[in-house]
């Protein structure tokens, strides 16, 4: 009797195992849900066309649902109807091309946007048959100062780059910091003795400490936002004491050359003058002697012609 009930309550405790076993597997996989379109703020940006192109920039630095409304005025054929369509970076969004109708004398297109990344970023635009367009270009807030003129600092000492973002637009959540090694970046991280990174809100800066020739380059500072980074660089030039200098040592180096031309010129000029004084003519000696001795030494040449 007691064997009979062993087999059913060990096949009960074995099929309770099976069951727990399924339901930790099943939870685990379950694949964690979109977040609705709700849960984002909505934005509507309008633009009316009288001409043939217009451009409508927008700076956006959180996901949001984006509703662009487009209205042409321009059409001066004023056809019942024409064909329009949406475009992404110049690329037609699929099933977004339809037909619209002439309303109070203008045309009205209007799109809605799931703008959640980098990637929804660029440049949207509405496009009226061929005739017109309106572009929409959808970017982070930019870094406004920039550096057209590379900072120049030495071997071995250290420099300090700034990056900073106008208090007017929103605080970014973080910054970060990249040198530029070809088309690739490299990531800067905090290093003792060699960079440190400090952001203050609006503003970041890197210094670079035991500057080497390698140090030299584009660094890239980006402002980071919910939806995307904005971008900016500037250009580190590292050179060596003496370089300042280079520009002095050429003149000085002129300077010595031509003055000891001038130097050789005077002494060998010298030179040839003493020469052609020690050749000059007994003659010219003598019209040089004073008037008391040319007299005695026409004298004496007269008195030798007579004896003679």
């Amino acid at each position: 009797m007691s064997a009979s009930w062993k087999q059913p309550l060990f096949q009960i405790c074995l099929l309770c195992v099976c069951c727990r076993h399924i339901n930790t597997k099943t939870l685990g996989s379950t694949e964690v849900p979109q977040v609705p379109n709700t849960a984002l703020p909505t934005i509507v940006r309008s633009a009316v066309l009288k001409g043939e192109n217009h451009t409508e920039k927008i700076q956006l630095h959180e996901p949001v649902n984006l509703t662009l409304d487009c209205t042409w005025t321009g059409n001066k054929k004023k056809l019942p109807n024409i064909s329009v369509y949406w475009t992404k970076d110049g690329k037609e969004i699929q099933d977004t091309q339809r037909s619209v109708q002439l309303e109070n004398e203008q045309y009205t297109l209007k799109q809605d946007f799931r703008i959640v990344s980098e990637d929804n970023l660029g440049n949207y635009s509405c496009v009226f048959g061929t005739e017109a367009k309106i572009d929409f270009i959808l970017a982070v807030p930019q870094i406004g100062e920039t550096r057209d003129k590379p900072i120049v600092s030495y071997l071995g000492d250290s420099v300090v780059i700034y990056c900073k973002m106008e208090e007017t637009k929103p605080e970014p959540r973080t910054w970060i910091w990249y040198k530029a090694n070809g088309t690739d970046k490299i990531l800067i991280a905090v290093e003792p003795q060699r960079y440190e990174i400090h952001n203050e809100g609006w503003k970041t800066k890197l210094k670079i400490s035991n500057l080497t020739d390698e140090d030299s380059g584009s660094y890239c500072c980006g402002a980071v936002y919910r939806i995307g980074t904005s971008m900016s660089h500037v250009e580190l030039k590292i050179i060596s004491f003496i370089e300042p200098l280079k520009p002095f040592l050429t003149i000085l180096a002129e300077v010595i050359v031509l003055v000891t031309a001038i130097l050789l010129y005077e002494k060998i000029h010298s030179r040839k003058k003493n020469t052609e004084e020690e050749n000059v003519p007994n003659a010219h000696q003598k019209n040089e002697l004073p008037q008391g001795e040319a007299k005695e030494l026409e004298g004496n040449n007269s008195m030798r012609q007579r004896k003679v």
